[in-house]
């Protein structure tokens, strides 16, 4: 498939475990209270400890969010609220949809006709659209965190239903159900996102169009998809694009607090694509500047929850490098992300010229095909 200016784009195909890849900067919940945050993260883990499945579809799901739960409650621990938010957000729609399969009797798990008018019955549930930015659900969540992880999920309501039948079609009916409980469990994901609304303590700015550096950072991708990495680490590559397209279509949509999260994302995904520094960072080196960093937040008069997602995500990987967390990924952020989110409150920047686009595609008849 062709990207923008002719560019060949990656795209993730596949049942592919979400990594998609979502307020509470203002403070935590009073102890009298139940952090409805906390509950939901405790309930998951509760249901994932507990199943006594041994489907081997369930296994693989327990086995890749098991780890990824373990993360989110480490920081919510650490009173990494923001961080904790976009960890649960990355991983709870594979439950829903697991649940809503284990709902059925197990007959009518593979059952196709049960499958076809399951997914005709939800149909009438799922909004007709994508969504926009002036959806209810999501137009007035505060702080900007908040907004940007329901405008992400948002459109996955639809994108997930839409996908089920033909998935469920060409594959097995149970595949397709579990789309389909992942639509439903995206929708009441955004509306679980109004039980964590809270007044912002400075004015959200509305985030500008970044489609000009998303062309710059697609073609970072692509200058990088060379061998022997396009080959050893074409799963990353493709979740790399997955995302940056994402972040693009959330453009498209005007869902621009949505398209922000997603682009940076995208930015930390691509950054260990890159060819490696002729010296690796060193944890003092992180250390520092993450201070300077932080620093600059201070300086913020808008809502700059968003940016703080990334930060207090740099913050637990510097703390986690030494019993063996990713200092990389720490650096990443402090090298590349977190400048590209400062560079998102600038005005945009003097489009460059374009090239006349040329594509070159060379047709490879499969033996067999």
């Amino acid at each position: 498939m062709t990207g923008r200016n002719g560019s060949f784009r990656l795209r993730r195909t596949g049942l592919a475990v979400l990594a998609v890849p979502l307020l509470i900067a203002a403070g935590s919940p009073s102890a009298k209270e139940k952090d409805p945050l906390a509950a939901d993260v405790e309930r998951w883990e509760k249901y994932v400890r507990e199943n006594p499945s041994k489907d081997e579809f369930w296994t693989q799901i327990k086995d890749s969010v098991t780890p990824a739960i373990a993360r989110t409650q480490q920081a919510l621990k650490e009173g990494r609220r923001l961080l904790a938010l976009q960890r649960l957000a990355s991983w709870r729609a594979n439950l829903t949809g697991q649940v809503y399969v284990e709902k059925l009797p197990a007959a009518q798990r593979t059952d196709d006709k049960t499958f076809e008018t399951e997914w005709a019955r939800v149909g009438k549930e799922i909004p007709k659209t994508s969504g926009s930015a002036s959806s209810a659900p999501v137009a007035n969540l505060r702080p900007a965190a908040l907004r940007a992880i329901g405008e992400a999920a948002l459109p996955q309501v639809r994108g997930f239903y839409d996908a089920s039948l033909e998935y469920g079609r060409n594959t097995m009916a149970n595949f397709g159900l579990f789309y389909i409980g992942a639509a439903l469990g995206q929708r009441d994901f955004v509306e679980f996102l109004g039980t964590l609304h809270e007044a912002a303590p400075r004015p959200a700015k509305e985030p500008r169009s970044l489609s000009a550096e998303m062309d710059v950072l697609e073609a970072d991708l692509l200058a990088a998809y060379r061998p022997p990495a396009s080959i050893d680490r074409h799963s990353e590559f493709i979740g790399a694009s997955a995302t940056l397209n994402e972040a693009r279509e959330l453009e498209d949509a005007a869902l621009r607090y949505g398209a922000l999260l997603r682009y940076l994302q995208a930015a930390l995904r691509i950054a260990p694509l890159r060819p490696a520094p002729a010296t690796p960072p060193t944890a003092e080196d992180v250390a520092k500047k993450l201070k300077q960093w932080e620093s600059r937040f201070s300086e913020i008069q808008s809502d700059d929850s968003i940016g703080r997602i990334f930060l207090e995500s740099a913050q637990s990987d510097l703390a986690a490098a030494a019993s063996g967390g990713s200092l990389a990924t720490a650096a990443a952020i402090v090298d590349d992300v977190l400048p590209r989110y400062f560079a998102s409150l600038e005005p945009a920047p003097a489009p460059r010229a374009r090239p006349d686009s040329r594509v070159t595609v060379t047709l490879v008849r499969w033996p067999y095909t």
